[in-house]
């Protein structure tokens, strides 16, 4: 009888993430202050598009050792931070889960996908440098008599078919960086929620019937027919012949928990929730949703143009919002809305009537006749 392999850990899906962050880039070829003057330029050309950040070694001959962590923060919306750590993937990749792209100075550390300057002062530091060049996105020469190295050419055989650029086409190197972020925006599935006690209506709300079919299942055709791959969110133990289901993993935490566990299903994927108790909601809704989403933000969230507060059952939460979502926890809060509230989020504006959610049997005739009417 063979002899089953233990499994020490539970095998959970992963995050999809390169050597640092989800996405990262490394920059090399060329002195450290050129890679940087770069860096800075493309990030302003692409402020308005994704959140971008910077990875960089120390350039000081020698480091005073602090005695404490300094976190100093500017009211413009700046913090300056000096920590007593070392560099460790894991940590970083928590601490870099909020940007789009990450630059990194590849005269220093290994990224995933690399942009090469060609510097014909710096032959010998690329010749140094060959091994880490695995993901070639595209080359920009620093200038007109710049040359592919022959420890290129022999490494490389069709280099000269890679993408070049000079180094003063900026608008156009710019673009081509948003087209490697806006091909890791994450796909969005649906959720729909129906794991709530319905307490004060005394049946289940997702079993009410508004248009013709019980709720639940509404809310699953309407994502469905924008294309969304949708599940139904419910507690732990139902099951569904016919939906696809994701068990709540984290007990009494309402939808927080069912937002939580649809990341842990998959951390990849965007999930654009939907309570089932919003009978009001049409495609035209869902679609602005979908119209307005900003990936760059945590969430993009409806609000009642009446109302203070977003929406956080009508939203759609990125994969950077998982450890966002985790980190609340931690301090003990499971309320998606305080989320949202302290958290970069697109907003979508409608009528509030359009949101209105409906909890008790007098609200679902009124419902009724207004639907109906």
């Amino acid at each position: 009888m063979e002899e089953k392999k233990h499994q020490k850990h539970t095998k959970l899906k992963r995050r999809e993430n390169e050597n640092f962050a989800p996405n990262e880039i490394a920059v090399l070829g060329t002195k450290c202050s050129v890679i940087a003057t770069f860096v800075q330029k493309m990030s302003k050309k692409l402020q308005k598009e994704a959140k971008i950040g910077y990875l960089d070694a120390s350039h000081r001959d020698s480091e005073t050792q602090q005695d404490f962590d300094s976190f100093v923060f500017h009211h413009s919306g700046s913090l300056e931070t000096t920590i007593k750590t070392e560099l460790n993937e894991y940590n970083e990749r928590i601490r870099l889960s909020q940007h789009d792209l990450v630059f990194i100075n590849g005269n220093h550390y290994q990224g995933e996908k690399q942009i090469l300057i060609l510097d014909n002062e710096k032959e010998a530091s690329v010749k140094k440098r060959l091994d880490q060049l695995t993901r070639i996105q595209f080359i920009i020469k620093l200038n007109d008599e710049v040359d592919y190295f022959d420890c290129l050419l022999e490494k490389f055989p069709h280099i000269r078919n890679i993408k070049a650029y000079s180094i003063t086409e900026e608008d156009a190197i710019a673009r081509h960086i948003n087209n490697l972020i806006q091909e890791k925006i994450a796909p969005i599935n649906g959720l729909v929620l129906a794991g709530g006690k319905s307490t004060r209506m005394g049946q289940d709300k997702t079993e009410l019937d508004y248009h013709g079919k019980p709720q639940r299942h509404h809310a699953v055709q309407l994502l469905e027919r924008n294309l969304l791959d949708t599940y139904i969110s419910v507690a732990s133990g139902m099951s569904s012949e016919v939906d696809k289901i994701i068990e709540d993993k984290f007990f009494d935490l309402g939808a927080f928990g069912a937002i939580c566990s649809a990341f842990q299903h998959d951390p990849n994927k965007a999930w654009l929730v939907f309570a089932s108790d919003l009978p009001f909601v049409d495609s035209e809704v869902i679609q602005l949703l979908l119209k307005h989403r900003n990936p760059s933000k945590m969430a993009t969230a409806i609000k009642g143009k009446s109302k203070t507060f977003v929406e956080p059952l009508i939203t759609i939460y990125e994969p950077k919002a998982y450890p966002i979502l985790l980190g609340y926890l931690a301090q003990g809060y499971a309320c998606p809305r305080k989320v949202l509230i302290n958290s970069e989020v697109e907003i979508v504006e409608v009528d509030d009537e359009l949101i209105r959610n409906i909890n008790t049997p007098e609200e679902y005739q009124q419902a009724i006749k207004e639907i109906n009417g």
